[in-house]
C-alpha cells in the first residue's frame, strides 16, 4: 500500500522539521495541510502542536470542517492518527492551561502541569529522556534510546489501558498515550534523533 500522510497546519508551528522527519522516513514529500478534503485521500494523519493547549484547539476548530474530517477519517475510517506534543493533548477532554478549554474528547483525560515531586526541576521539562513502556504497542517497538521532551503539561489519562509510556521527571509523566488507531506521544520525534525516526517508521507501517 503506498502511503499518503497528511500533516495538519493548523497554526502550530514546528512543521517543517516535522514535515523533514517523516520525508526522511518516507523518501518523498508529505503532504502539509490546511485543507479537510485531504485527509480523505490520505492513509496516515499527524496532528503536531507546539504552544499553549488553548490556542491550538482555537486554531484548529477555526479551519472550517477540519474537526469534523478528523472525526470521519480517524474515528469512523480507522486510519492511523498520530498527534505530537500539543497535538497529542488536544485528544483530551479538557486542558487546564491558562483556563479550561476543550479538547477533541477521543481519550478520556485532561491535561494539567507537570507537578514534580523535586521542586527544584524546572518547569517546563526539557531535554532527553528515557522511555518505560507500560503497555505493549506496535507505535513503541524497537524503542530503546532516549527521546527529547519539550513540555509543561502533561495528559492524564482517565484509563490506565490508554496510557502507552511514560518518562520519569520527579515522578511519573506520560509519554505516550493510544487506544486502537489512535496514538500520541508528549515528546518529538522530529528532535529525538535515531529513536524518533523508528517511531516514525513504526508509525508509517500500522494499516
Amino acid at each position: 500500500m503506498a502511503i499518503n500522510l497528511a500533516i495538519i497546519d493548523y497554526g502550530s508551528g514546528n512543521l517543517r522539521s516535522c514535515a523533514k522527519a517523516f520525508e526522511h522516513v518516507l523518501g518523498h514529500k508529505v503532504n502539509v495541510t490546511s485543507r479537510p478534503e485531504d485527509l480523505h485521500s490520505a492513509t496516515h494523519i499527524v496532528l503536531p502542536g507546539v504552544g499553549a493547549f488553548g490556542d491550538c484547539a482555537s486554531g484548529l476548530r477555526k479551519i472550517p470542517g477540519m474537526v469534523a474530517a478528523l472525526e470521519k477519517e480517524v474515528l469512523h475510517n480507522k486510519k492511523p492518527f498520530l498527534g505530537i506534543c500539543v497535538g497529542m493533548q488536544l485528544l483530551a477532554d479538557t486542558g487546564h492551561e491558562y483556563g479550561e478549554h476543550k479538547g477533541l474528547g477521543w481519550i478520556k483525560g485532561e491535561v494539567r502541569k507537570i507537578t514534580p515531586a523535586d521542586k527544584t526541576l524546572p518547569i517546563p521539562h526539557m531535554g532527553w529522556n528515557g522511555l518505560e513502556v507500560t503497555q505493549k504497542s506496535p507505535l513503541l517497538k524497537n524503542l530503546s534510546a532516549d527521546v527529547y521532551f519539550t513540555h509543561s503539561y502533561q495528559f492524564i489519562a482517565a484509563d490506565n489501558d490508554n496510557l502507552l509510556a511514560v518518562t520519569d521527571y520527579g515522578g511519573k509523566v506520560t509519554a505516550a498515550i493510544g487506544k486502537n488507531n489512535i496514538m500520541g506521544v508528549q515528546f518529538h520525534p522530529e528532535k529525538s534523533q535515531n529513536a524518533g525516526l523508528e517511531l516514525i517508521k513504526n508509525f508509517l507501517e500500522m494499516k
